[in-house]
């Protein structure tokens, strides 16, 4: 009988668990920092990867009207092992570029919801490509570009309340 060992294609963060309460320092509340993302698994044949991070519940989880997008990050090297808490754009993995948040900008921006617990939802893609250089794609641009790419994906979901 031949073992065969299973590799899951995983997504992790030390800085909040799984569809637990992301803390205050990754929001704008806090230091507004990035979390520290960990994978594993990445897919044989993977030449890049791609990171989205948004928010479906948006402006209230009680009727959503639009997903807000808080981080886009592709050709993310897949011998990369993950992204440390409060990654400043000098320190991304080489090759890495970003697209646009939905503040018309690129890095992070963290939490800040009006009204309710929203879902924040980290999406890892791993893709059998290396896209060319967008010049700071929006998410739909990037997912446009992805298309027919994607091996697996891998996601990791944190929720967030304000304080009132």
């Amino acid at each position: 009988m031949t073992t065969v060992a299973l590799t899951v294609f995983t997504l992790l963060s030390t800085s909040f668990s799984h569809i637990g309460q992301m803390p205050v320092r990754l929001t704008c509340d806090g230091d507004n920092i990035s979390p520290a993302l960990l994978w594993t698994g990445i897919p044989e044949g993977t030449k890049s990867l791609v990171l989205i991070v948004d928010d479906p519940d948006a402006p209230d989880p009680e009727a959503p009207k639009m997903t807000w997008v808080h981080w886009t990050l592709y050709n993310i090297p897949p011998d990369s092992e993950g992204l440390p808490e409060g990654i400043s754009i000098e320190n991304l993995p080489g090759g890495t570029l970003q697209g646009l948040n939905d503040w018309k900008r690129p890095g992070y921006g963290g939490p800040c919801p009006p009204i309710g617990t929203h879902r924040y939802f980290h999406k890892l893609y791993a893709l059998n490509t290396v896209l060319p250089d967008l010049n700071h794609p929006t998410k739909a641009e990037l997912e446009a570009a992805m298309h027919d790419h994607i091996i697996a994906q891998a996601t990791l979901i944190g929720h967030y309340r304000r304080n009132p």
